[in-house]
């Protein structure tokens, strides 16, 4: 299986996980990892080491970040691009992280899965557009 990490500025990998949790029960092979105010980067990297340790059995890990080029992702980066076999992933929203979290379990290759989660988070947003149909009150049929 691949494992997957989650990670965000505040509670964001939390809030997501108990999302997660919700829909499509406990999640294995799985870290949260939040960077809370009161934490340095050090710390960060040290969660973010010892999440990627617990999930060395795993066959790759993908890291969801919340924001491109934020600390999450940054230090996900510096200590997941070494290993090789790890693939993070910004912009994540809770539609891609319930599909990947879904999906993993079939697929070895970490590589097309992390290309799926970008797809699966660009088809996720959109946006409602209201259309009012127009009620034709003319009968024709003569009646």
């Amino acid at each position: 299986m691949i494992g997957l990490i989650v990670t965000g500025h505040g509670h964001f990998a939390t809030g997501l996980t108990t999302s997660l949790n919700l829909i499509a029960g406990d999640a294995k092979e799985y870290v949260a990892v939040d960077f809370e105010s009161a934490d340095s980067t050090d710390d960060l990297a040290k969660k973010l080491t010892d999440a990627m340790d617990s999930l060395k059995d795993c066959e790759g890990i993908i890291v969801l970040s919340d924001l491109a080029g934020g600390s999450p992702f940054k230090t996900a980066v510096e200590i997941g691009f070494p290993r090789g076999n790890v693939e993070v992933v910004a912009g994540t929203n809770l539609g891609m992280l319930v599909e990947i979290n879904l999906t993993r379990t079939f697929s070895e290759d970490v590589h097309a899965l992390a290309e799926s989660a970008c797809n699966v988070g660009k088809d996720q947003v959109m946006r409602y557009v209201f259309q009012h149909i127009e009620q034709n009150d003319d009968f024709s049929d003569g009646i």
